[in-house]
């Protein structure tokens, strides 16, 4: 595996787990975890803050041009990656459905891919790291040696989305949380630029059935045989 980074890409649809399973992944192997979808949440938190389309390239390429990220260990470790924008925090604001809605659209963007995907590679050049998001096995790090696609039904990951938010004190709606993870799913899969779908050297699996540590122990025995 000479030509092969040392890097796990976990892909797949909106709600499907894949954050909780990079965690406890890149604990199990010692890695850094990488999330890549925090990343364009951040991109639309910063449209939603400054009051621009994020189906406006021009507009958004602006905000790219004083775009700073630095991603963090979570505080705790089920938590999420703590995300700064500029120097602030702003974690606690890229969880919502509004935001997820508004990151599919600004991942459409070139001008996003671009730079974004950069800023990962860049990341990810020195290896050793467990990199989740649409894209990262048939995109961003096409050489990484093992390559995942983690899938569900949308029912099971409304539930699982709806919970979520529950817990942290959000009031939602599991119907409109349905709906939007089929929409999301239809316009991630649909898009002419790095359209979700699995990597043909992907392991697919279906979690909809499994818990997190049952699809990390799946994972865990295909890194081994791999190595």
């Amino acid at each position: 595996m000479s030509d092969k980074l040392q890097i796990v890409t976990i892909d797949g649809p909106s709600g499907v787990g894949k954050s909780t399973v990079s965690r406890l992944l890149a604990q199990r192997l010692g890695y850094t975890y990488l999330d890549t979808g925090a990343m364009y949440r951040a991109v639309a938190y910063a449209c939603k803050k400054t009051g621009i389309d994020p189906g406006d390239e021009k507009g958004v390429a602006s905000i790219l041009e004083n775009f700073n990220i630095d991603l963090q260990p979570p505080a705790q470790p089920d938590a999420d990656v703590r995300v700064y924008l500029n120097s602030e925090e702003i974690t606690r604001f890229l969880r919502t459905p509004e935001i997820g809605m508004m990151a599919s659209k600004v991942s459409t963007l070139p001008v996003v891919r671009k730079k974004l995907t950069y800023l990962q590679r860049q990341i990810g050049q020195q290896g050793k790291i467990v990199a989740e998001g649409r894209d990262t096995g048939t995109v961003v790090f096409p050489n990484a040696s093992w390559k995942f696609y983690l899938d569900a039904s949308p029912e099971e990951r409304a539930r699982r989305r709806t919970e979520q938010l529950e817990q942290k004190g959000m009031k939602v709606n599991q119907a409109s949380i349905l709906q939007q993870i089929i929409k999301r799913d239809r316009d991630d899969s649909t898009r002419s630029l790095a359209p979700l779908k699995p990597a043909d050297d992907a392991v697919i699996i279906d979690s909809s059935r499994m818990s997190a540590e049952d699809v990390v122990k799946v994972m865990l025995s295909h890194i081994t045989l791999s190595k």
